[in-house]
């Protein structure tokens, strides 16, 4: 046998079956974006730059604007309330987009300069990194001042080449384009996302096995696989998926579940681990822990924003370098290397909204899995759990959704009954004028940084009792290892007492027998 074929033959069927699934990682092209005319010409504007894509891409933006990374809206839930960013969905990070009034949040809206009536094609397939809105403004600033200074007219000349070239460098989505959003999510570095930061734009085989740069090198596109622009894995009213099917079933199935590329019994035939697979996700047992190089935020205190030092807002820092306070957003917790929170999980989030009346006497789940251990849909899943403190309409028992950038948003007057009275405006809903802080959880399912087999979560880590486990939190079932079972517990340990003592007395009994023999 060849030493390749031995190779797949030692190896367990899940990661043979994933090197079928991605045996061709070239990516091949059938146009140069160069050699286009219509990217030849002198662009002023964006706008200018998405009709030269859509003279050929036709359908793109019309199919663009249909999706959730438009729209920012994700339908209606079960008591028809519109969910997304754009709508009454909230979070315990920024709080509320406010109708995409809070100018702030649209940095991240892929329109040109903050704007939402066209569309960047260039966020998700520029590869060249370039500030648009600057070189637009200097382009035509020196455009006008060439008429009486030839020299402005050669800077022209070079920002329009630069341009120009950002223009032609079309790509598919790499890790780059995504994470220049979904890295910086809530207002930095990995402050939403604990699986989700800067430390993955170029990570090793160590940090994820799949998109490690020393392995597989997969761009986000590779798992994240997109139907007429909408891509697969964003969950909010309905699951990233409806099915677990494997490729072999199906070849035009997504690709955004495990079993898809590595089937749903992924490891050697008789092995233990292929019995946890319709319980257990595999992102429990090999995501042991998050936010392995960067830290994440893990909570974030409102309430006690808005001190100042000699009357002017101020900033410290704690662990790691980052901000621990700031008088426009509070206090913060950031932590590294963490072990997940484990919950059952089918697939969907359910998310309380502005519109959602709320108990202020406890810690208000702002968004919690759904599943139980009975749902043959639901598996063990791990989680990053931020808590929060955020305000909340006394009156009308609601969450606030305070309007926090622009002139008269909070960070610019630290004051919270103009914020409060604003954000509420945006979204047209009732304010009292009385409000308090109240604590919130929010949950974000781990599903990066998958760690090499070596690193996977030890079997005595959940199999244990105590609150060590990783387990503890879920009840209702029994865990061998993790919980005593009365009867079957006595009646195993008594079988094991009776086969020490039969043992022993077979023991015994061969001595004196080959003793009587010697005699």
């Amino acid at each position: 046998m060849a030493w390749a074929d031995q190779k797949t033959a030692d190896q367990a069927p899940g990661r043979t079956m994933a090197q079928q699934a991605v045996k061709t990682s070239e990516q091949w092209n059938t146009t140069n974006h160069a050699k286009h005319e219509v990217l030849k010409q002198t662009f002023t504007s964006g706008s200018q730059v998405t009709s030269a894509c859509i003279s050929c891409h036709s359908e793109a933006e019309a199919q663009f604007h249909q999706t959730i990374h438009w729209t920012w809206n994700a339908g209606k839930n079960e008591k028809g309330v519109q969910m997304g960013k754009s709508a009454y969905s909230l979070n315990n990070f920024c709080i509320s987009a406010n109708n995409e009034q809070d100018k702030g949040c649209l940095s991240c809206h892929p329109g040109w300069g903050n704007k939402t009536e066209s569309t960047n094609c260039l966020v998700c397939h520029g590869s060249k990194e370039i500030n648009w809105e600057e070189s637009f403004e200097d382009f035509n600033v020196f455009v006008e001042e060439s008429e009486s200074d030839p020299e402005m007219k050669e800077l022209a000349s070079e920002i329009q080449s630069e341009i120009q070239l950002a223009v032609q460098s079309v790509t598919l989505p790499t890790r780059q384009n995504c994470g220049s959003c979904h890295f910086y999510g809530g207002g930095g570095d990995g402050v939403k996302h604990g699986d989700l930061d800067s430390s993955m734009s170029k990570p090793n085989k160590a940090l994820d096995v799949h998109m490690g740069t020393d392995g597989q090198n997969f761009d986000c596109v590779r798992c994240h696989t997109t139907s007429q622009h909408n891509i697969s894995g964003r969950m909010y009213t309905t699951p990233a998926f409806q099915h677990r099917k494997s490729l072999i079933e199906d070849d035009l199935t997504s690709k955004i579940t495990c079993e898809s590329c590595h089937s749903s019994t992924p490891h050697n035939t008789g092995s233990k681990a292929n019995d946890h697979t319709d319980k257990v996700a595999c992102q429990s047992c090999h995501i042991p822990t998050f936010a392995r190089v960067n830290p994440t935020k893990m909570s974030w205190d409102w309430s006690t924003s808005g001190k100042t030092k000699d009357g002017k807002p101020y900033k410290t820092k704690g662990a790691y370098g980052k901000e621990d306070y700031l008088s426009i957003k509070g206090t913060m917790r950031w932590e590294k290397n963490l072990k997940p929170e484990y919950f059952w999980f089918n697939g969907s989030i359910q998310s309380l909204t502005a519109k959602d009346p709320i108990d202020p006497s406890g810690v208000v789940a702002l968004s919690y899995p759904l599943g139980n251990r009975n749902d043959e849909n639901s598996r063990i899943y791990p989680f990053k759990v931020h808590q929060g403190v955020q305000p909340y309409d006394k009156v009308h028992k609601t969450l606030l959704t305070p309007l926090l950038s622009g002139p008269k948003g909070y960070w610019s007057t630290l004051d919270w009954q103009v914020a409060l009275s604003n954000g509420a405006k945006s979204l047209d809903l009732p304010f009292s004028g009385e409000f308090d802080f109240v604590k919130t959880t929010f949950v974000y399912p781990t599903t990066h940084m998958v760690a090499p087999k070596d690193n996977v979560v030890a079997c005595s880590e959940c199999h244990i009792r105590g609150d060590e486990g990783r387990m503890a939190n879920l009840a209702g079932f029994y865990m061998p290892g993790r919980n005593s079972a009365g009867l079957i517990d006595t009646l195993g340990w008594l079988l094991i007492i009776g086969s020490l003592v039969g043992v022993s007395l077979h023991g015994i009994g061969r001595i004196f027998t080959n003793g009587n023999k010697k005699k």
